[in-house]
């Protein structure tokens, strides 16, 4: 009977503490609210070196891009069609003549 009450007295003292953890935890009153700093814009250090600008590409034309691509791509079909003619080891694991790599 001892060892009863003693368990029961234990579970009643971790159910008051859970309901003092609970009853903590869903409080309503309002809590300041922490704002941050604002943080001041800094240059970054430029530790005897110049600063390095990015390189501009040269631009393109995209009728050039397009056409270096449709070029690529009818090698690639040539090379299949020669490859399902006659496949041999060397025709598979030749290189291609386009500048385009895969």
């Amino acid at each position: 009977m001892l060892m009863f009450l003693t368990i029961l007295s234990m579970s009643l003292m971790a159910l008051l503490a859970c309901v003092a953890a609970f009853g903590l935890a869903t409080r309503t009153e309002e809590q300041p609210q922490v704002r941050p700093e604002p943080r001041l814009a800094v240059e970054p250090p430029r530790f005897f070196a110049p600063v390095a600008r990015p390189v501009e590409a040269p631009q393109v034309p995209i009728e050039v891009l397009l056409s270096q691509i449709e070029r690529h791509v009818r090698m690639e079909q040539a090379a299949a069609e020669a490859f399902l003619e006659v496949p041999t080891p060397d025709s598979l694991h030749s290189s291609t003549a386009s500048p385009l790599l895969n």
